[in-house]
C-alpha cells in the first residue's frame, strides 16, 4: 500500500476492494459502490464537519513553541467548547513525520498555553506527558472564533501541501465537531447519492466527533481511539429498524459510524437486559435509542457486532486502531489476505486513498466472484 499524497477526495481512478462474508476478495472502481449493495440496504454516514484542530503557539512558562492538537470533548453541545483533551507537540509542523516530532516542554497543571488569539490552561495530565485536559478562557463565541481564525486542519507528513479546511469536509458536512475528517465519506457526491436512491438503497446520517488517528507516540497510540461524543437522530434509528424489519443490511460508511452505532446498541442492551438474549444483529424494541452518547468502546476481533453488517472504510495500516476495528467483521487470516491484496495492487492508504468494503461473517452479500475467489471489476 502507498500513501495518497494529494488531497483529492474523489479521484477518477479510486478503487474499492470488497471482502465478502466468506473472505473472498473482489476489486472494483470505488464508484461502483451502489452496485455492490442491494435494494433495501441502508448506508449510514457521519455528517460531522472537521474542526481546524491544530493550534500553534507557545508554552507560557517556558516560551517554547508548541502545537496543540485538539483530540476530544465530552459533548457535542455547541456552547460546551471550553474543555478539550489535546495532544501537545514541541516545535515543528506537519512536514515532519509525527513520530519524529519533539515532545513539548514538561507540562504541569496551571500552565498557560498561548495559542494565537486564544489562551488556555492545562487542567491536568491524562496519564501521559503529552496528553492533557485543557480549558480555554473566554465565552463560547470568542473560542469558536479563535479556533476558526487561528486553527489549521490536523495534517501528516505524507501530504506536502498545507490543507485548506474545505479539503477535510465531506459533501454532507454539518456540525463542525470532528478533529480529523470522517474520511470514508469523501467518496460521497451528489451523483452517488442519486444512484443510491435510484437503486432503492436508503441513506441516513449520524454525527460523531472523529478523533486523532495518530499521535506519533507508541504508548499514546495504544490508547486510541479516545472517548468520542456522538449523536444519533431519531430518523436514523427509525431507518435502521425499518431496514432490519425488511431484511436489509446496515452498512456503515466509516469506522466512526460503526463505533457510534455499536456503542449505542451496547448501551441499549445494558439498559434493556431482557433483550440481551436476542441475536447479536438484532436491535430489539428500544435497544437502539436516539440521542447523544460518549463512545468509550474499542472494537476488535473480540467484539460482537449488534447493528452493522458491512463497513466501507479507508485502506488502513495494520497496527492502527482503525485496522483493529476490522477484526470485528472477519478473521485475522482474511485480514492478512486483504492487506496483502491492497499492497500487491498498489492501493492508496490514508484519508485521501482508496477504500474497502468489508462484510461481516454470517450475513449474506450479493457479490459475484470467480472460482478462485478474486476477480476484477471496473
Amino acid at each position: 500500500m502507498k500513501a495518497a499524497t494529494h488531497p483529492i477526495q474523489r479521484p477518477h481512478d479510486a478503487r474499492l476492494l470488497q471482502i465478502d462474508e466468506h473472505g473472498r476478495l473482489q476489486h472494483h472502481a470505488r464508484s461502483a459502490l451502489p452496485d455492490l449493495l442491494r435494494r433495501g440496504d441502508l448506508l449510514v454516514a457521519n455528517d460531522a464537519a472537521t474542526l481546524p484542530a491544530s493550534l500553534h503557539g507557545q508554552h507560557g512558562r517556558s516560551g517554547t513553541a508548541i502545537e496543540v492538537r485538539l483530540a476530544g470533548r465530552p459533548t457535542l453541545a455547541v456552547d460546551a467548547v471550553r474543555d478539550f483533551s489535546a495532544v501537545v507537540f514541541g516545535p515543528g509542523d506537519h512536514r515532519q513525520r509525527t513520530e519524529e516530532r519533539p515532545p513539548p516542554p514538561p507540562l504541569e497543571p496551571g500552565d498557560v498555553l498561548l495559542l494565537g488569539p486564544l489562551r488556555a490552561h492545562v487542567r491536568r495530565l491524562l496519564g501521559h506527558p503529552r496528553l492533557i485536559a485543557l480549558r480555554f478562557e473566554g465565552v463560547p463565541d470568542t473560542i469558536w472564533a479563535g479556533i476558526a481564525r487561528h486553527g489549521r486542519p490536523v495534517q501528516y507528513a505524507y501530504l506536502a501541501q498545507p490543507l485548506a479546511l474545505w479539503d477535510s469536509w465531506t459533501r454532507i458536512a454539518a456540525l463542525p465537531v470532528a478533529f480529523e475528517p470522517p474520511s470514508a465519506g469523501f467518496l460521497l457526491d451528489w451523483a452517488l447519492l442519486d444512484a443510491l436512491r435510484a437503486a432503492g438503497i436508503g441513506f441516513a446520517t449520524l454525527t460523531h466527533a472523529a478523533g486523532l488517528s495518530s499521535t506519533g507516540d507508541a504508548a499514546l497510540d495504544e490508547r486510541l481511539p479516545l472517548d468520542e461524543p456522538y449523536r444519533i437522530p431519531p430518523a436514523t434509528v427509525a431507518a435502521i429498524e425499518r431496514t432490519r424489519s425488511a431484511g436489509g443490511r446496515i452498512v456503515a460508511l466509516g469506522t466512526t459510524v460503526t463505533r457510534a452505532l455499536e456503542h449505542a446498541a451496547e448501551q441499549g442492551a445494558l439498559e434493556h437486559p431482557a433483550e440481551q438474549g436476542a441475536p447479536a444483529h438484532a436491535t430489539g424494541s428500544g435497544a437502539l435509542q436516539p440521542g447523544e452518547g460518549l463512545a468509550t468502546n474499542r472494537l476488535s476481533r473480540h467484539t460482537p457486532l449488534r447493528i452493522v453488517d458491512g463497513l466501507v472504510s479507508g485502506a488502513h495500516e495494520p497496527g492502527s486502531s482503525h485496522h483493529a476495528l476490522l477484526g470485528a467483521f472477519t478473521d485475522g487470516a482474511t485480514l492478512a489476505r486483504m492487506d496483502a491484496a491492497l499492497h500487491t495492487a498498489g492501493y492508496r492508504g490514508h484519508e485521501y486513498g482508496d477504500s474497502v468494503l468489508l462484510w461481516r461473517v454470517g450475513r449474506r452479500s450479493q457479490c459475484t466472484v470467480s472460482q478462485t475467489g478474486l476477480s476484477h471489476t471496473s
